[in-house]
């Protein structure tokens, strides 16, 4: 069965749960929500910022009484991503929506710009249901990086995905000036991130995690082509460049800088170590929506170097816990001295639960939608 037949002959009616007592109230009608169907192409056991977030956010919702169906690839007949092996895509990602139907939510969440993203939001449009969505990743850069595909292509994709949803959730304020300019949204919200800083502290520090000639000059995150790593391993630093996680770009890149330290994906408390023990947490990637791992650095007591982009620009402050620019060798040395205390004290207020409460107060109940006239301005809402 094709995609589009399969929503086209769905014609029951999604079932009303606005008596039921839940977890949270949707501000303008108080109708009580109590079950969320959160949709995401990209889940466990896939490690990127986006999976770590929306884990952390699934737990969080649990423990407050809110029944959470994730709909992911898994499940689904799946099939390598081209050029991303690693990461797997349902090539039925209709059969979503019967899962979604019987599971009788309050509300829908599509976080992701993949199969399952795009066929939920066709059918929600289809049905004129309320919908919330949020920008994780730089979709049209990554198509374009990977294939020959203009990137206004792109964006009018994901123009097309975020374009009825009530709120798009937008990790940082850089980035949603940027979707404003690009028309992309109508009510963009600031999801603010944060970190567990009780996992991610200095005191985490041990001198046998490296062993290697400082000063240990980290990066932790996907190695692929989006995130410029060779920017950064490329750089003539004195002492030890690590690098901790793994893609599809890492056996070129290890050919090509045998002097590099590899460890693959670490996790828990031996990657807080890893984070603790290093003196430099270096960010090269300029297609960045925000980085999880520049606040997990940070709460290590880690000063930060970076490229300017949405996400370092928001969270690096100059001499206090790192530094930004366009030259990342500049940006290097002038984060080297930077106080760790300083580093440590400047991300604490970014609590987890702060960021949850924010996710959880736009969500809007599965109710047809409202006629849509005229845009309005983009709403910016931050708990910082």
């Amino acid at each position: 069965m094709s995609f589009a037949r399969a929503i086209v002959e769905d014609e029951r009616p999604v079932p009303s749960r606005t008596q039921r007592h839940g977890a949270w109230r949707d501000v303008d009608t108080g109708v009580a929500l109590k079950r969320l169907a959160l949709v995401t192409d990209a889940w466990l056991p896939q490690t990127n910022g986006v999976v770590i977030t929306l884990c952390r956010l699934v737990k969080h919702l649990e423990s407050q009484g809110t029944e959470v169906l994730v709909i992911s690839p898994d499940g689904h007949r799946t099939i390598p991503c081209p050029s991303y092996p690693e990461i797997r895509v349902a090539c039925d990602p209709w059969k979503a929506i019967g899962r979604i139907r019987a599971f009788e939510p309050d509300a829908v969440h599509v976080a992701t710009e993949g199969p399952l993203g795009f066929s939920t939001i066709a059918w929600l449009r289809l049905r004129g249901l309320r919908f919330t969505t949020s920008f994780h990743t730089r979709y049209p850069e990554y198509l374009s990086a990977r294939f020959p595909v203009p990137l206004e292509w792109g964006y009018e994709l994901v123009r097309w995905f975020h374009r009825k949803a009530e709120h798009t959730l937008v990790s940082s304020i850089s980035l949603l000036r940027e979707l404003q300019q690009k028309q992309v949204g109508r009510q963009l919200v600031h999801w603010p991130r944060g970190v567990d800083s009780d996992c991610f502290r200095p005191d985490r520090r041990r001198g046998d995690v490296y062993e290697l000639p400082g000063p240990i000059w980290l990066y932790v995150g996907r190695v692929a082509i989006e995130k410029t790593l060779e920017d950064f391993l490329a750089l003539p630093l004195p002492g030890t460049k690590v690098v901790v996680g793994d893609g599809p770009a890492r056996e070129d890149l290890q050919r090509r800088f045998p002097g590099v330290v590899w460890r693959g994906y670490r996790f828990g408390e031996d990657l807080a170590a890893h984070f603790a023990s290093a003196d430099c947490f270096v960010f090269p990637s300029r297609t960045e929506t925000f980085g999880n791992v520049i606040l997990e650095a940070l709460a290590s007591g880690l000063p930060v170097a970076s490229v300017p982009a949405p996400g370092p620009i928001d969270l690096i402050e100059e001499g206090v816990n790192g530094a930004i620019d366009d030259d990342l060798f500049e940006a290097c040395q002038r984060a080297l001295p930077v106080c760790r205390e300083r580093a440590r004290a400047s991300i604490v207020r970014r609590t987890l639960r702060a960021g949850h409460d924010v996710f959880r107060a736009h969500l809007v109940p599965l109710r047809p939608q409202t006629p849509f006239v005229l845009p309005k301005v983009a709403k910016v809402a931050s708990a910082f």
